[in-house]
């Protein structure tokens, strides 16, 4: 059953949105070469600490509480070819990565979640045409988001959504991922529906005033899988090609999707 959420309760979850995108921005300004990936991690601890709200991944199971290990960190930073819940550690950043960021928040007793692709400047020795495609593979992928983002109104459908994404994604000559998903979110991290990155246009159920959810292309610059990485969290590409990952909370309302992962201040 997906969940409605009244004005009141998506208030809350906008101004927890909006802190989750005000400390997203200060880690991903501190993404940079020469800095170790567990370090990201600390420093998003102590930004939401210092906000008055919780961490949502650390410690977190998932649906099968009983058999998922708990999730050791805070953050999600993922690596070239990781696309997403990859752990931090003592990997030192070097030019060229390409990082995405995954990074939820409990607030006032609702969950925020984001996600971003940051691409640190490529060495001189690196040919110049893989840089302009790994641009071209997040640019992509963060349009898609903002293409299905303007899809969020009430009487189109998930499948709606989902074809946005895939249609976008694939006119553009990349991949999305099929093995993950975005999802609904609210009083927990994951609610229902599940999201997929791709589908067809009608399918699914109907947006309606209330609901809540996460859209996330996972995006890939090669046909390949995703599979599990070695840590038993992560997922990488099968063939090692470079992934990105953008994400946004949005909430539907009466006059059209209103995103709640965006900075709330001024200036």
């Amino acid at each position: 059953m997906i969940n409605i959420y009244c004005e009141q309760e998506i208030a809350i979850m906008r101004h927890g949105g909006g802190i989750l995108a005000d400390i997203m921005g200060q880690i991903a300004k501190a993404v940079k070469p020469g800095i170790r990936t567990d370090s990201l991690d600390g420093l998003a601890r102590k930004l939401i600490k210092q906000n008055n709200a919780e961490p949502a991944f650390l410690g977190y199971r998932g649906p099968d509480k009983k058999k998922e290990p708990a999730f050791p960190f805070a953050l999600c930073v993922s690596v070239n070819n990781v696309v997403v819940h990859g752990l931090p550690s003592d990997y030192v950043l070097q030019l060229g990565d390409v990082v995405s960021l995954d990074l939820g928040v409990k607030y006032q007793g609702f969950y925020s979640d984001m996600a971003l692709t940051v691409q640190l400047p490529a060495a001189s020795s690196k040919r110049p045409v893989d840089e302009f495609e790994i641009a071209r593979l997040i640019k992509t992928t963060k349009e898609a988001l903002k293409e299905a983002i303007a899809k969020c109104k009430i009487g189109n459908t998930f499948g709606d959504l989902s074809f946005t994404i895939q249609d976008y994604v694939e006119s553009r000559g990349f991949y999305v991922v099929r093995e993950l998903c975005g999802h609904g979110i609210g009083r927990d991290l994951h609610e229902e529906p599940q999201i997929l990155n791709f589908g067809k246009k009608g399918t699914g159920e109907k947006l309606a005033c209330g609901m809540v959810f996460c859209l996330e292309p996972m995006v890939m610059a090669g046909k390949s899988k995703a599979k599990k990485t070695v840590d038993g969290f992560g997922f990488a590409t099968e063939d090692n090609s470079i992934a990105c990952h953008f994400e946004h909370a949005i909430a539907i309302t009466k006059t059209g999707p209103l995103v709640l992962t965006k900075t709330n201040r001024v200036g």
